[in-house]
């Protein structure tokens, strides 16, 4: 048995962390801290987990950290308003609404009502249309987070079949605009499969890169993939007191060149993105308040 090897999202996201830091201290220098803004609704206890990871990472990076942790019987109202306060605010130049959400609350009209020159999860409309033509500002943060996993790994892309096993608008749709582009890093041929695809294996089977992103633990098998094949697992499911993925690792290990991990993998890439997106999101703040003052 030939073993994969493993793509270490810690280590990834540590990289990206390295580089960070000088155009974080970039800014402070010149007397402006990047500052993100996080909105936790009800007491999720998973989302609780990704909150404190995202403000340690602020910690590391120099980032200011803005949490709001509102009452899970908040209405939608009171959460718009509270948008509308953090969009004017001076020192929050990203904001994230933690998802999901109370099911009294429709996320669309949350996320809708984030300025988008804020909205560094990417999920804007008006992002997603900046991706869609070629021309992104801020990219989602998981896909993006998928995308330099493969980069950073000497993975190439272009050419390559991509079979992703998701069609939300978190990560499938997203990721699938993006490594079907034109540009270093994408020109791969994609497939979106679901859960209404009918013999699903056989499209699988065909991928060199499969991406599966179904919210199903273990719902990939090593029968459904094709030997030598890339595999990406952004699932990440409690099962008992384990945390297992999307990809049932064991079989599918036995086929793989590359994998990653569950935890371990995507996760630590996804909060490395978003911190990359609040970065950026400040500098061209920064660049704009620059050009006011001439």
């Amino acid at each position: 048995m030939t073993f994969p090897q493993l793509i270490d999202g810690k280590a990834i996201a540590a990289q990206i962390y390295e580089e960070l830091r000088p155009r974080v201290a970039s800014l402070v220098a010149q007397g402006f801290q990047p500052g993100l803004a996080v909105i936790l609704v009800g007491e999720n206890p998973a989302s609780q987990v990704y909150v404190r990871n995202k403000e340690k990472a602020c910690e590391k990076l120099g980032i200011r950290s803005f949490r709001y942790h509102l009452p899970e019987k908040t209405d939608l109202g009171e959460l718009l308003s509270l948008i509308d306060t953090l969009n004017t605010h001076a020192e929050v130049h990203g904001i994230l609404v933690q998802l999901p959400l109370p099911p009294h609350i429709e996320e669309r009209d949350v996320l809708y009502r984030i300025s988008p020159e804020k909205d560094v999860d990417g999920f804007h409309p008006y992002n997603l249309g900046r991706l869609m033509i070629g021309d992104p500002v801020f990219l989602p943060c998981t896909p993006w987070g998928i995308q330099e996993l493969l980069k950073r790994s000497g993975i190439e892309v272009e050419g390559k079949h991509v079979v992703i096993v998701g069609r939300s608008n978190i990560v499938g749709k997203p990721l699938a605009m993006m490594l079907v582009q034109k540009a270093k890093g994408a020109n791969a041929t994609v497939s979106i499969c679901h859960t209404r695809t009918p013999d699903l294996a056989e499209h699988t089977k065909r991928a060199d890169i499969l991406v599966a992103a179904c919210g199903s633990p273990r719902a990939i098998v090593g029968d459904m993939v094709k030997e030598g094949a890339v595999v990406i697992d952004v699932g990440i499911n409690r099962v008992g007191e384990k945390l297992v993925g999307d990809v049932d690792f064991d079989s599918v290990a036995e086929k793989a060149s590359y994998i990653t991990p569950v935890p371990g993998g995507v996760g630590p890439m996804t909060v490395a993105m978003l911190m990359a997106n609040t970065v950026k999101a400040a500098e061209r703040f920064f660049a704009e308040a620059g050009e006011g003052k001439r």
